[in-house]
């Protein structure tokens, strides 16, 4: 049985990246630790279907949840980054 369920935090990191024109610039393996370790961070919230998720979404939780992710991102780079450091 498969079903059809995803988290909603990961479908906005995802938006989050392709915005900033990530998804494209980075290194397939570093875009992946990047997202593991930025959902990592994050609570989970599991949805069905995207399209329900947008008409009874509201407006301050989804800043809120954007806000969430823009934070472990900025984190998840950061620890990217003094790890690569280490390994140098």
């Amino acid at each position: 049985m498969q079903l059809d369920i995803r988290n909603y935090y990961e479908v906005l990191l995802l938006e989050m990246l392709s915005d900033e024109g990530l998804l494209d610039e980075l290194p397939a393996d570093y875009l992946a630790d990047l997202c593991c370790i930025t959902l990592n961070k994050l609570p989970t919230r599991y949805i069905r279907h995207l399209v329900d998720t947008y008409f009874f979404e509201d407006y301050a939780e989804l800043t809120k949840m954007k806000s969430e992710i823009q934070q472990a991102l900025e984190e998840s780079r950061a620890f990217l980054k003094a790890n690569q450091k280490k390994e140098a």
